[in-house]
Formats: C-alpha cells, sequence, structure tokens
C-alpha cells in the first residue's frame, strides 16, 4: 500500500511540479507568458472589485504581478516536492496557491451563459476545485491515520488490607 500511496501523491503532484517547471523556464526577466496573462485577469478583478465595492482600488504594476507569478511558482514546486513525500505542509502550501489563484485565473463569471467560452473556464475553474477537494481529502485521511501519542494507562496498586 506504502507504494501505491507514494505513486498516487507522485501523479497528483506532479499536476503541479510540471506546471512550476515549465513557469520557471519561461520567467525570465518579465515573469513570462504567466505573468502577460496574469496582468490582464489581475486587471479584471481589480475593475470588477471597484465596481462592485464603490471603492478606488489602486492599480497593479507588471512588477507586482510578476511577483505574485514567483510566487505562485514557489508554492506550487515546493509544496508539490513536499507533498510527493506525504507532508501536510506540502498539502496546505497547494492549498494556498489554488485560493489565491483559481477565482483570479478562471473568471467565468465574467462570461455569459450563452457565449460558447463559457464552458472552457468553468471547466477549468471546477477542475481545481476538485483539486482543493482532493487536497482536503488527503489532509482528512493524514490526520486520522496519523499515529497519535499512546496513552499512558495508569496502574493500580495493589490495596493493603
Amino acid at each position: 500500500m506504502g507504494f501505491f500511496s507514494f505513486f498516487g501523491r507522485l501523479l497528483f503532484a506532479s499536476f503541479f511540479i510540471l506546471s512550476a517547471w515549465q513557469m520557471f523556464n519561461e520567467f525570465g526577466n518579465n515573469g513570462g507568458p504567466a505573468a502577460a496573462e496574469l496582468s490582464s485577469k489581475v486587471a479584471v478583478l481589480r475593475r470588477n472589485l471597484s465596481s462592485k465595492l464603490a471603492v478606488a482600488i489602486p492599480d497593479i504594476d507588471f512588477s507586482q504581478v510578476r511577483h505574485l507569478v514567483a510566487l505562485s511558482l514557489s508554492l506550487k514546486g515546493i509544496g508539490g516536492l513536499l507533498f510527493v513525500f506525504g507532508s501536510r505542509v506540502g498539502a496546505y502550501l497547494l492549498l494556498l496557491h489554488l485560493v489565491i489563484i483559481t477565482p483570479v485565473l478562471f473568471d467565468f463569471f465574467n462570461f455569459s451563459l450563452q457565449k460558447p467560452n463559457f464552458g472552457i473556464p468553468l471547466s477549468d475553474f471546477l477542475q481545481h476545485i476538485a483539486l482543493f477537494g482532493a487536497l482536503l481529502f488527503f489532509l482528512g485521511m493524514k490526520s486520522t491515520t496519523s499515529p497519535k501519542k499512546p496513552l499512558k494507562k495508569k496502574t493500580q496498586k495493589a490495596k493493603a488490607h
């Protein structure tokens, strides 16, 4: 069972590790294509939040988006590697990555139901929700199967009559 558990974690984490590796190779000085896509998504999110909250949200410049890409790369890479070896910290890092990135990248709520491209971001959003659920399942299983400190039973002394 140990091998299959490790192999399953390896397959699951490969989604994050390979993505982080690709982002790292394309990062360069400007953050690569991930920063370009993320900057447009962050701009849309900023406009939506400004209009919904009726508060002026300051512009986010490209260097700040580059830092967000670097954070995403780090969370995916380190979290994925730690997760392969069964670390809860790795699962929490991957959860943090999903919480930050999923609503920004997969903004299906900005599309109309009648448009044919509505299904693509919705499908990607639901895939990330499924990944989030799998990580929660892992953490739940990890907490129920982790060895707990055995309780020491008090030995009763024989009573003298």
